[in-house]
Order: C-alpha cells, then sequence, then structure tokens
C-alpha cells in the first residue's frame, strides 16, 4: 500500500534551511582558498605538512573545519529533508541551528585551537540529533502507515 505524502506551505522552511548550508559551505570553501594563499599551501596538497610549513597547523585547522562540516553534510541533508516532511518546522528550526553552530564550528577551529570549535559549535551535534528523531519518527509512521 503506497503512503501519499503533501509537502506542506512549512516545509519551505525546510527547502530555505539547506540553501542557507549551502551558502555556508561556499563561504567555508572561500576562507580555505584564502588559508591556502596566506599559509603557501597550493593544490593538490589536502594537509599542509608541519616540518615544510611553519604555520602548518594554522592551515589544517581551516581546512579541517571544512573537511568535516563536508563529511557532514550528507548526513544533514538527508536527516532534514526526510524528518522535515512530518516535523517540517521543527526539523527547519534543528537545521537553522544546526546552520548557526557549523558557522562557529568553523570559526572556532579556525582560530588554530581545535578545542575552540565545540564552544558554541558544539551544538551542531544537538541538532543533528534532534534531526535524527525526527526522522526515526518519519519511518515509523511510514511502517505504522499513520497519516502524516
Amino acid at each position: 500500500m503506497a503512503v501519499s505524502i503533501q509537502l506542506t506551505k512549512e516545509y519551505g522552511y525546510v527547502v530555505l534551511v539547506l540553501v542557507a548550508y549551502a551558502f555556508l559551505n561556499f563561504w567555508m570553501s572561500f576562507q580555505v582558498g584564502k588559508a591556502r594563499r596566506k599559509y603557501k599551501v597550493f593544490y593538490p596538497t589536502m594537509y599542509a605538512i608541519e616540518s615544510e610549513n611553519k604555520d602548518a597547523k594554522l592551515f589544517n585547522c581551516v581546512q579541517r573545519g571544512h573537511q568535516n562540516s563536508l563529511e557532514m553534510m550528507p548526513m544533514f541533508f538527508v536527516m532534514l529533508l526526510l524528518g522535515g516532511l512530518q516535523h517540517p518546522t521543527i526539523a527547519a528550526g534543528l537545521g537553522v541551528l544546526y546552520t548557526v553552530a557549523r558557522f562557529f564550528y568553523f570559526k572556532g577551529y579556525s582560530t588554530g585551537v581545535p578545542d575552540n570549535r565545540l564552544k558554541i559549535g558544539g551544538l551542531n551535534f544537538l541538532a543533528i540529533l534532534g534531526l535524527i528523531l525526527c526522522t526515526a519518527s518519519f519511518g515509523i509512521n511510514l511502517v505504522i502507515r499513520e497519516t502524516l
């Protein structure tokens, strides 16, 4: 038996959060590009080596902040889009929290002190957990065939 899903007006917020995160990702990639020039780490080098570059740790922290955000992006996008089908306003709110926290995660990491990423940026883990719960709720309701 098929289940039909109607996209509510509120699901638009979910989509807009996705777009906001895409802009954040572009911004982070530009920051990595600026750090490459500043610390003289040229392509295709992914991470600087401390024995070859005195600023390796500073560059690597900028690179790692973006790389970690890229690693988490597929899970964030899937949980946001699926969880938002049943809980659009909650998912959008959690998505905004995740996006803002990821900004601070990146900014903190970029200081060259990796622990700084967790000061405000650590809230991204709470947001992703909330999105996982929204998606689990959606999946459970699909299995038991409750009306969405």
